[in-house]
């Protein structure tokens, strides 16, 4: 998914928005429930942009029909390393439809909820278009 990993590397939530699909669900590494939609997840991806430091994806995983990805990254939140993995579906178009974030350790996903938790509101009202 090279065109998501270059948009995000290159820290253009512009970009990354226009490769998700209306219907795209995002599942939180720190939330219990997902996210379905576009104007939702764009906003979260953003509020990740303000929180994570020293992002960078280091290990790119890819099915044979190019529907599935992993992109692997290392980031850090505050003063904890964060390890984590995007994963990625695409929807018969080529958009986002589904995209998984995992993390760890706990300290970090800790951390990352923190941070995300303080966002929140902010993402709600991008969200919203405010």
């Amino acid at each position: 998914m090279q065109a998501f990993r270059k948009a995000v590397e290159a820290n253009d939530p512009d970009a990354v928005e226009a490769l998700l699909a209306e219907n795209v669900v995002f599942t939180s590494p720190v939330a219990f429930r997902p996210y379905p939609g576009k104007a939702i997840t764009a906003a979260i991806l953003r509020g990740v942009t303000r929180v994570f430091e020293d992002f960078r994806y280091v290990r790119e995983i890819n099915s044979a029909d190019g529907r599935d990805h992993a992109l692997v990254f290392v980031a850090r939140v505050g003063d904890r390393e964060v390890n984590g993995c995007d994963f990625i579906h695409l929807d018969e178009d080529g958009l986002i439809d589904d995209l998984t974030v995992m993390v760890r350790p706990l300290s970090g996903a800790e951390a990352l909820s923190e941070a995300m938790g303080a966002q929140f509101e902010r993402i709600q009202q991008e969200a919203a278009g405010a």
